[in-house]
């Protein structure tokens, strides 16, 4: 896997002297774990030890706590990867192993209170010369213009003609989003792809697999190969072909995939919003009349906690859905796990969580233990929750917070909005 970037200790902001010693975090077991935190993130990068091998790390936490260690950690993470990154996002190109990318973008609207919205832009070509490459991605430049928001149209790191679906994609655009958010300020819950011909490949396949990122996508002039659209529950998604478009049956397998999307949202009213639009009268170019996608998808704003999880793996896997997780020996291409938590909403209109949460697991095919993580804005972590099988035995455990889950969650993604401080993992039968 290709995220090399992360690192296992990430240097902090200076909130105490440099002169502190380590010894500070040992021998005050009683201390208050939040001070604790912000003494150890206060050291430099040369006399902090690592943070999960801290007591306090694992100490549980109240609620209070949590929200205060959460906004420490984020604070420093944005403040740390802001100085590491500064050089990519000024020169405009990702180097990750012995890929890079290339991308150049444009910033439409006034940015709201919000944040702006990130739109990624895919372009054409495929298995061709570097050339004609290059010239689909600075056509692609300007090819579309949403009302408001960073509008970034990426150069694929090779010339082959799965271009924009192959593993390291997936890496490379969680970087984007992430640069994004540091250096932009793009709102992490309005997060769209889409892309045009060997660009629209790329979303019928990067969508369902990394929809935990992404509010809605856009699909244009594309074939899926051998993609599945299960994990599209909770986003938008909506494609647009030309009736005329026969090559590799294009036009035919869209019209699958509009069956296909239909049937998934009759059995699932809640989820599989899409729109698809044969436009008959075209071939292969649209004449632009598929613009319409970009602010059919401006409607749609991440949902970081959804009360289902609909999660297939495809052959490219990951550790992380939403708030599912498994470990490598369960991170298994093929896999399905669905999940849905019920629970009352609780009386305090300050606190938007559920309480009695119940998380049952409706399906759980190739893999043989399943991780929950929760946050206090998903289910009120003080009270015990229960996990229902697939056999139907239910497990009763009450959630624990912690500063390492919250650093764990950090370290494998900057997502302000998907921090989770508890998490619990059951074996399936």
């Amino acid at each position: 896997m290709i995220r090399t970037y992360l690192i296992t200790i990430i240097i902090f902001s200076g909130l105490v002297s440099n002169n502190q010693s380590v010894r500070a975090f040992n021998d005050s077991p009683n201390a208050d774990v939040v001070k604790e935190l912000t003494l150890w993130a206060g050291q430099s990068e040369t006399k902090r030890p690592s943070l999960i091998e801290q007591d306090f790390a694992n100490a549980p936490l109240s609620q209070a706590q949590a929200k205060a260690a959460s906004a420490i950690l984020i604070k420093d993470f944005r403040k740390q990867l802001k100085n590491q990154r500064k050089k990519e996002w000024t020169e405009k190109v990702i180097r990750l192993d012995e890929l890079e990318m290339k991308f150049d973008y444009r910033v439409f609207g006034k940015k709201r209170k919000t944040g702006r919205r990130l739109f990624i832009s895919m372009h054409g070509g495929g298995g061709t010369a570097a050339r004609v490459n290059d010239q689909q991605w600075r056509n692609q430049i300007g090819l579309y213009e949403p009302k408001e928001g960073v509008y970034l149209a990426p150069r694929a790191p090779t010339n082959t003609w799965n271009l924009w679906h192959q593993g390291h994609i997936d890496d490379f655009f969680t970087r984007i989003i992430e640069d994004a958010i540091l250096f932009e300020d793009v709102n992490p819950n309005q997060v769209y792809i889409m892309g045009y011909s060997a660009g629209g490949d790329g979303v019928y396949q990067l969508a369902p697999r990394m929809a935990d990122q992404l509010a809605a996508a856009a699909m244009m002039a594309g074939h899926p190969n051998n993609a599945s659209p299960l994990g599209l529950r909770n986003i938008g998604f909506t494609l647009h072909m030309g009736g005329q478009d026969k090559a590799y049956n294009r036009n035919g397998i869209a019209r699958q995939w509009k069956q296909k999307l239909a049937d998934l949202q009759e059995n699932d009213p809640e989820g599989y919003r899409h729109e698809v639009t044969i436009h008959e009268k075209y071939g292969h170019w649209m004449n632009r009349d598929d613009k319409v996608a970009v602010p059919w998808m401006s409607k749609f704003t991440r949902d970081p906690l959804p009360e289902k999880i609909v999660w297939f793996q495809s052959g490219r896997t990951h550790p992380r859905f939403y708030w599912l997780a498994v470990d490598e020996e369960n991170r298994v291409g093929g896999s399905q796990i669905s999940v849905s938590m019920t629970g009352k909403k609780s009386e305090d209109t300050a606190n938007a969580s559920f309480t009695a949460a119940e998380f049952k697991i409706e399906k759980a095919d190739k893999v043989k233990a399943v991780t929950i993580r929760m946050n206090d804005n998903f289910v009120d972590l003080d009270q015990p929750v229960t996990v229902v099988l697939p056999s139907g035995k239910k497990i009763i455990k009450t959630p624990q917070r912690t500063i390492g889950r919250i650093y764990k969650s950090l370290s494998e993604r900057f997502d302000p909005e998907s921090v989770f401080p508890a998490e619990i993992t059951v074996a399936l039968e």
